[in-house]
């Protein structure tokens, strides 16, 4: 019987079976959930059956290499991690491999060990000492990620409850464990219970052999004796020979074991009240276990299962992938992300969540917003609306994917949710700035039919009243001129065309008037007649480059390249309003 009890066997074996159910739960959702507009329309069983087929392709090819070398390096051994950030490598190998040892050869030691040592006893070294070393070890790993967190906390690392339940449960269930391990050195109910099933001895008829081995035990083994207050000499010699000859072959001496050892000294005066209490500490201990393997799927500890994967996955996995794949794996990846922040701290857009107080701009504050989308959950208006302007904030420097200790391929994942936010939003300004340049650029991957609506959306939002410019059959009425409108600093623009003939956005087109409403002069006239929102409604203010030539060029010094980039914000901030005012209706 596992746990030598009934009752923890029973709550082992539902643990356990939760867990599994758990872990297929979520597995079966990487098949199931859908990130962004542009995943296949598959079902489950086919993306099963392509995940399938890319592994048996990538076993019989020479991605079978890199498979093997990510296993070594980026799993096994943590290099990206280490990569990136060495403290924080060395308190994750602290953790994971401490309590991988732990569950390994003192949880399951009854079914492990023997295949090492034959007769396998958990009192005896190596496995005496070397428990409380992978204990060392955990602790070790817990203090750095305590201090990581809240004494030098990194700039924009955030703790998130999971992060938090996280650290909790492994202290619980480490500390539990010592406090178990050292209540059981100072046992003297323990000891006697020792002394007669395993030794053989007999409490009356052995007396003098029984005083001899707890003289000898209350000297140098922690064990507290309500017998004896200071052992004699005498007797503590004699029980070096008894000791030798009943306990020394299954027991091995307890200050081996130095961190339960400490503990059991540094206890000794509460000996009585443990040794009382250890049956509630041993289940205090085993359900703190329990619950955290019911509770791994669930959880932050789901990325044990889930970074492997996606460490494997980013390097066996390409873009010439079936689509299935790819959606499988982004939806994987965002279980697998472990909310270090790293990506966060390398991130070009991070001080827009600084001015803009949003902080869904930073990657790592993002996932937890997408992960409810992809599942199918659904945002309310503000949260649409913070979620997008981080996704669409993202310059697509890469940085983020570099950097990623869990291989999370970042880029395209905002590509292919930033696609579906926008089609789902009424107008977006920022589609009409460069920040769409990356969108253009991997315009094959979207829908023709869907490419141009959100930049139509947006032009019409901004350009106001102002809907004769979206009609391009329509000659433009200037008759809602207004001199009180008029700024003389346009007085000095005299339509030399200097501006319009430098522009590089407008020598990209062949009709650029066409294709971008007003060129730069026409907005400055336009502009000097007080017809601001005809101005605003141009396409060209969108797609200037801000790179200058046009004011630089400018005979008469008009800041053109200003005035264009001071239209933009105030196109934008009338839009917003009118955002925030529908989100106001739909709460």
């Amino acid at each position: 019987m596992l746990f030598g009890d009934k009752l923890l066997t029973v709550i082992f074996y539902a643990s356990l079976a939760v867990f599994v159910l758990g872990t297929i739960y979520k597995v079966y959702g990487w098949f199931k959930a859908k990130v962004g507009a542009q995943a296949p329309d598959a079902a489950p069983g086919e993306r099963m059956g392509a995940a399938f087929k890319g592994v048996v392709g990538m076993i019989f090819s020479k991605k079978l290499f890199t498979f093997l070398e990510a296993l070594f390096l980026d799993v096994i051994l943590g290099r990206r991690q280490f990569q990136v950030d060495k403290l924080r490598w060395i308190m994750h190998s602290m953790i994971l491999w401490g309590f991988t040892l732990l569950v390994i050869f003192h949880a399951f030691g009854k079914l492990v060990n023997p295949w090492f040592v034959g007769e396998y006893y958990s009192t005896l070294n190596p496995f005496w000492v070397l428990r409380d070393v992978f204990a060392v070890m955990v602790f070790a790993g817990i203090i750095l990620a305590i201090v990581r967190r809240v004494a030098k906390k990194s700039p924009r690392l955030s703790s998130s409850p999971m992060d938090i339940y996280a650290i909790i449960i492994v202290a619980v269930i480490m500390c539990s464990g010592v406090l178990y391990q050292a209540a059981q050195m100072t046992s003297y109910s323990l000891f006697v219970e020792m002394v007669e099933y395993w030794a053989g001895l007999d409490m009356y008829d052995d007396e003098e052999d029984v005083q001899a081995i707890e003289a000898f035990w209350v000297a140098n083994y922690g064990l507290v004796s309500p017998n004896i207050e200071e052992p004699d000499p005498d007797m503590v010699e004699m029980g070096i020979d008894a000791n030798d000859s009943y306990c020394a072959s299954c027991h091995t001496a307890s200050p081996k074991a130095f961190l339960s050892y400490g503990f059991a000294k540094m206890l000794s005066p509460m000996a009585g009240v443990l040794d009382g209490s250890r049956k509630a500490l041993k289940y205090f201990h085993l359900l703190a276990c329990f619950l955290g393997l019911a509770y791994l799927p669930f959880s932050k500890m789901f990325h044990l299962i889930s970074t492997p994967i996606s460490l494997i996955a980013s390097r066996v996995m390409d873009e010439n992938s079936l689509p299935e794949n790819i959606a499988t794996r982004q939806a994987m990846e965002l279980d697998a992300c472990v909310h270090c922040c790293t990506c966060s701290n390398t991130c070009s857009a991070m001080m827009a969540s600084v001015t803009s107080g949003n902080k869904l701009v930073l990657p790592s504050e993002k996932m937890q917003s997408l992960k409810k989308l992809a599942n199918g959950g659904e945002l309310n208006a503000d949260e649409l609306e913070a979620v997008s302007y981080g996704v669409y904030m993202c310059t697509n420097c890469n940085r983020c994917t570099a950097v990623c200790p869990s291989g999370i391929i970042l880029k395209d994942l905002w590509m292919s949710v930033r696609e579906s936010l926008i089609q789902k939003q009424k107008a977006q300004p920022m589609v009409l700035t460069p920040l769409s340049f990356f969108r253009g650029y991997n315009r094959a991957r979207i829908a023709p039919e869907t490419y141009g609506a959100p930049a139509q959306k947006a032009q019409e939002a901004v350009a106001g009243k102002f809907e004769q410019l979206a009609a391009k059959d329509v000659s433009i009425d200037i008759t809602q001129a207004s001199s009180a409108k008029a700024n003389p600093m346009f007085a000095y623009c005299f339509g030399c065309q200097t501006c319009t003939t430098v522009c590089p956005v407008v020598g990209g087109f062949e009709n650029p008037e066409e294709e971008l409403g007003l060129v730069p002069h026409q907005i400055m006239c336009s502009l000097a007649m007080g017809l601001e929102e005809m101005a605003s409604g141009s396409k060209m203010i969108w797609d200037c480059l801000t790179c200058y030539q046009c004011q630089e060029h400018c005979p008469q010094k008009v800041p053109v390249a200003d005035i264009l980039y001071d239209l933009k914000n105030l196109a934008a901030a009338r839009v917003l309003p009118e955002k925030q005012a529908e989100s106001r209706k739909t709460k």
